[in-house]
């Protein structure tokens, strides 16, 4: 089977970065990490990339006079890699629009509410302030407005009594180590496909990881 070449973005511990290194192991899995880039030199996330024996280098943005300019030796390091799809995973970096352009519909990011609600920083202290029921996570194609694009996949998580920002934040991590994988799965196969700006898919989730990816929810998160 061939797999589809794979570039991770970080910036700090890369738990997210793990779950797909993990699900990268698997032979039936259409991906295979290639590189891992972070803008942070100490990030720890790069020691995850070593663990694993996955190329990893630092592009630390303060070396650079425009955020084109950092993006562009991004891009430069990613296709000597030949790198075909793109994870941001706690990427806290906002790309330039000729970047996005650039890698259009080959560029997934990982965000911890349920969008279009909550874009942005701060995500569950919001949450919680509005007092919503359902929080969650969202896989989705990369545009040039922040947390925006094609919405590949989906994990909604309860908002319980007495839910803290950390409380609540744990949980919502929890599904995002299983939404990413899941995505990328769908994203590397080819099973889903962006239609004007919306992503269309035949596959339906069924087993155990059903009540995950449906509005029905799991009760285990």
């Amino acid at each position: 089977m061939k797999k589809a070449r794979v570039a991770v973005l970080i910036s700090g511990r890369g738990s997210n970065l793990q779950a797909l290194i993990e699900a990268a192991k698997t032979t039936d899995f259409p991906a295979e990490i290639v590189l891992v880039v972070s803008n942070v030199t100490n990030a720890q996330g790069l020691g995850r990339a070593e663990a694993a024996s996955i190329p990893a280098r630092t592009i630390d943005h303060k070396g650079f006079a425009s955020r084109e300019a950092f993006d562009a030796a991004l891009t430069e390091a990613l296709e000597a890699a030949r790198v075909e799809l793109l994870c941001n995973a706690g990427f806290m970096r906002l790309h330039s629009e000729s970047f996005v352009r650039h890698w259009w519909n080959r560029h997934l990011n990982i965000h911890p509410s349920l969008l279009p609600a909550f874009r942005g920083l701060n995500t569950h202290a919001r949450v919680l302030d509005a007092g919503v029921k359902l929080s969650g996570c969202t896989v989705h194609f990369v545009r040039p407005e922040m947390d925006s694009g094609p919405i590949v996949a989906q994990a909604a998580v309860r908002v319980l009594p007495g839910d803290t920002e950390d409380s609540l934040g744990a949980r919502v991590l929890a599904a995002e180590h299983r939404l990413y994988p899941h995505a990328l799965r769908l994203v590397a196969s080819g099973a889903v496909r962006v239609e004007g700006d919306i992503v269309a898919t035949q596959v339906k989730a069924k087993g155990p990881q059903a009540a995950l990816f449906s509005p029905s929810l799991d009760e285990g998160l």
